[in-house]
C-alpha cells in the first residue's frame, strides 16, 4: 500500500515517446507512490511496453516529463537510473543466455561493491524462489520459460531496486509457476518496493494492484482502484473476455 508521502517515487507528466514518426505514447500522466503496486493494462499495442522501455531509459522521450523521487531524470542514461533504483524486467525475460544461473544473478548486483549484502541478497532470492538455487551452475539458456522469468526477477532484484518495472511476467507460463512468480510480487511489495506492472492476464494484474490504468492507442483512457477496475463493465469486457451488460 502507498505512504503518506506527498510525492510521487514516480510521475509521468503528458509523456510522449515515438518510434520514428510513429507517436507509440501520446501524453500520459501516471503517478506512482512508494510501496505501492499499480498496474497498466491494455491491448497489444496499446503503449505498455514503451512506457516501461521510457522509464527505464532504454527508449528516448520524445516531449514531458518523467520523475523520480521529486527530480526530472529525462536525459539521465539508463545505468545511472538503475543505481538510483529503477531496475527493468523486460517483455521476454532478457536473461543472459550462455551465462550461468549464478551469473545472470551476480550481473544484477554489478553496480554494487558490498560483497556481504549481495551474499545476503544472493540467500533472499533462494528463499523466495528455490528453484533458481537449484538450477545456479546451469547454463540460462537450457533453463524452462519459468525458470528465466525467475532468473530475471532476481537479477532485478539483486541491484536492490526501489522501483521495479515488471514487463509480462506471466507470459507463456503454467499455472503453477504464474502463482509462485505473483507471491515473490506480493513479498517485493510488502518490503516496501514499488512495482509497475504491464500484465497480460488483466483479472490477475487487479486482483493484485491497488490501483490500475488502461492504455489504448497510447493513451491513458481510465485509472482507478484495482477493485473498482475489476468491477468495470467497459473493463470486463474489453480486457476480461466477458459481454458487457446492456441495459
Amino acid at each position: 500500500m502507498p505512504t503518506n508521502d506527498k510525492t510521487p517515487i514516480l510521475q509521468l507528466q503528458k509523456l510522449q515517446v515515438s518510434y520514428g514518426h510513429i507517436q507509440a505514447v501520446k501524453g500520459i500522466d501516471i503517478e506512482l507512490y512508494s510501496g505501492e503496486l499499480v498496474c497498466l493494462i491494455g491491448a497489444n499495442g496499446a503503449g505498455k511496453t514503451t512506457t516501461l522501455n521510457a522509464i527505464a531509459g532504454t527508449l528516448p522521450i520524445r516531449d514531458g516529463q518523467l520523475m523520480y523521487q521529486g527530480q526530472a531524470i529525462n536525459n539521465v542514461p539508463t545505468h545511472q537510473r538503475l543505481r538510483q533504483g529503477i531496475a527493468l524486467v523486460p517483455e521476454g525475460r532478457g536473461i543472459f543466455t550462455r551465462l550461468t544461473v549464478e551469473e545472470n544473478l551476480r550481473m544484477g548486483a554489478y553496480i554494487r561493491d558490498d560483497k556481504d549484502g549481495i551474499e545476503a541478497d544472493m540467500e533472499r532470492v533462494f528463499t523466495m524462489l528455490p528453484r533458481v538455487k537449484e538450477r545456479l551452475g546451469q547454463v540460462a539458456g537450457t533453463l524452462s520459460g519459468g525458470e528465466q522469468q525467475m532468473v530475471a526477477i532476481g537479477r532485478a532484484l539483486l541491484s536492490r531496486p526501489k522501483l521495479l518495472l515488471l514487463d509480462e511476467p506471466s507470459m507463456g507460463l503454467a499455472p503453477l509457476v504464474v502463482e509462485t512468480i505473483f507471491e515473490v510480487v506480493q513479498t517485493v511489495v510488502k518490503e516496501g518496493v514499488t512495482i509497475l506492472l504491464v500484465e497480460q492476464n488483466a483479472n490477475l494484474a487487479l486482483e493484485f494492484s491497488s490501483r490500475g490504468y488502461v492504455m489504448d492507442g497510447g493513451n491513458i483512457t481510465l485509472s482507478d482502484s484495482g477493485e473498482a477496475l475489476l468491477a468495470n463493465p467497459k473493463v470486463r469486457s474489453a480486457y476480461l473476455g466477458e459481454e458487457a451488460n446492456v441495459a
